[in-house]
């Protein structure tokens, strides 16, 4: 179950409402009666379904004889009998809170993310293996000594190299065999991805029905991103410094999902399942090979960071709402008091799922730096047919209670340089910003903060007076609102007026074009990619998160 935000699960600021969906329903008893989801599911395929079943998989630790595969490769996926799965776990079971007492006051933590095990280099030769099974993980993690008092936070790096997705973009290049197989298979369901996305879900609910609950009542909003997120992986198997941090990620942000080792051979058999019958024009048997070490390798990556996020930080967080200040039609600042305390860094995101929509997540970003108070606050901007923003904006109210999935992202100020942060926030997307600005003053730093504030209207610039007045109390800091019905000029374009910016570091957020445009301009006037930081749903495959 792979969440699609990434970190490189990140925000549009989620003002575009984006996210994924998960487990974990039944834990809320809302103030208000809540709506009914819309019922749409994936297709069933029928029992006579052209394709044949892959090489069968077992979950992990579970002993006995591999079911064998159908041997005329047309049979229909049999069910699988109750209990074959397992979709949860005691991290499932916590009791709803009543209202959160304030924790005790905590100084932001900045540990980093614990060691796991690097993308190995897969073999390019031999048979096709019998069984997706990630290789036992528990015995070789040792519990770091402080594991009950450690509190996690993602590791604070460098600015990050390119995406996945970014990356697909780019010229062709040379890589392994095994590489070089998966993209040939992608290239070949390419023009049909619907269709292989539909016959992947009908495969997945149909031989492992347990794995329904993981997802939401209506599949509409999660449909394409697991299959994506999959595929952006495997295709990239070679890039291991991107994918590394894509994948701990994916897996420590799927803990709140209820996803659990077991499930991982499930999805990699119905993959495979759905790419075979889809690319039978070119699939072989080196090529499933490649594809069960290729998903072998991600899903250990996946499970070995769960395992170890498991020592140190809960699946979730509760959240009481304390504060909820509409600032305009449809633009709220919800602020929220954790059961626990919750460390972050100032510019991360988190996924945030309301008791009215059980197993629809969606991600937010932090609107403020770690507060001694312990509070956490949000942008939220309802959007057409946004279930979760609309929820937010327009029906939650103080008491109420949400949950939080693990913090993400990789937008974070480098505090080991002096150089100048030049920030680009459209629409909600000035929450991280703001954040970001409050994390240079509390660190003492005097560095240049340009900050472009950009919004269609007047009416849009709601936080204006907020970054105003942090303009007023620290020299260093500039702010300029751009909007465009007044100056007929974009954020990209205001960007090429001002600067230069050869000594700054670039931090956008806001919708995904607005990003796709800016970093565009920025690459246009000499700023390198890598001193440019975003965190984008929409652009980065995830987040889910």
């Amino acid at each position: 179950m792979l969440e699609a935000r990434h970190t490189m699960d990140a925000p549009t600021t989620t003002s575009a409402d984006n996210g994924t969906s998960g487990g974990g329903g039944g834990w809320f008893t809302p103030r208000k009666d809540p709506t009914t989801a819309p019922d749409s599911d994936a297709r069933t395929p029928d029992r006579t379904a052209e394709g044949r079943r892959p090489a069968a998989i077992r979950p992990v630790g579970r002993p006995g004889a591999v079911p064998e595969a159908p041997a005329d490769g047309t049979s229909a996926p049999p069910e699988s009998t109750p209990g074959s799965v397992s979709t949860g776990g005691p991290e499932q079971r916590r009791e709803a809170p009543g209202p959160i007492s304030t924790p005790a006051p905590q100084a932001a933590q900045h540990a980093p993310s614990p060691a796991v095990s690097s993308l190995a280099t897969a073999p390019t030769a031999g048979p096709a293996p019998t069984a997706l099974t990630p290789a036992p993980f528990a015995s070789t993690l040792a519990p770091p000594s402080t594991a009950a008092a450690e509190q996690h936070v993602p590791a604070q790096r460098p600015a990050p190299g390119p995406s996945p997705e970014e990356a697909a973009t780019a010229p062709a290049e040379e890589g392994s065999p095994d590489a070089l197989l998966i993209r040939r298979a992608m290239a070949e369901v390419a023009p049909v991805a619907d269709k292989v996305t539909s016959y992947f879900y009908a495969l997945l609910f149909v031989r492992y029905p347990d794995l329904r609950s993981l997802f939401p009542a209506a599949m509409d909003t999660q449909r394409d991103r697991l299959l994506r997120a999959l595929l952006t992986a495997a295709e990239h198997i070679d890039n291991k410094e991107v994918l590394v941090d894509y994948l701990q990620n994916l897996g420590r942000g799927h803990r709140k999902y209820g996803t659990r080792a077991e499930h991982y051979p499930a999805v990699g058999e119905c993959l495979i399942g759905a790419l075979s019958k889809y690319a039978a024009g070119v699939w072989t048997t080196e090529m499933e090979a490649a594809w069960v070490r290729a998903y072998t390798t991600i899903s250990q990556v996946m499970i070995d960071a769960a395992a170890a996020d498991e020592l140190r930080a809960p699946a979730w967080w509760y959240a009481e709402i304390v504060t909820h200040d509409l600032r305009t039609p449809d633009v709220a600042v919800v602020t929220v008091r954790p059961d626990q305390p919750y460390p972050f860094l100032a510019g991360q995101y988190t996924s945030v799922e309301t008791p009215w929509w059980p197993r629809i997540w969606r991600h937010y970003s932090f609107a403020s730096a770690p507060r001694s108070d312990g509070l956490l606050s949000f942008h939220v901007k309802a959007v057409p047919a946004g279930w979760v923003s609309n929820a937010l904006v327009h029906r939650a109210r103080p008491g109420d209670i949400i949950r939080l999935g693990p913090p993400a992202g990789s937008m974070t100020v480098d505090h080991t340089t002096d150089s100048g942060l030049l920030c680009l926030g459209g629409g909600t997307g000035i929450a991280p910003i703001k954040a970001l600005v409050e994390d240079v003053a509390e660190h003492g730093d005097r560095r240049p903060v340009e900050v472009f504030y950009g919004a269609r209207t007047d009416h849009d610039l709601y936080d204006i007076d907020t970054m105003l007045r942090l303009q007023q109390s620290h020299p260093w800091l500039s702010v300029r609102a751009i909007i465009d019905q007044q100056a007929n000029q974009q954020l990209p374009d205001a960007i090429r007026a001002y600067g230069p910016w050869n000594e700054f570091d670039a931090y956008l957020s806001g919708p995904p074009g607005m990003i796709r445009s800016s970093v565009d301009a920025l690459r246009d006037i000499g700023i390198p990619s890598d001193r440019i930081r975003h965190d984008s749903v929409e652009e980065l495959v995830a987040a889910g998160s």
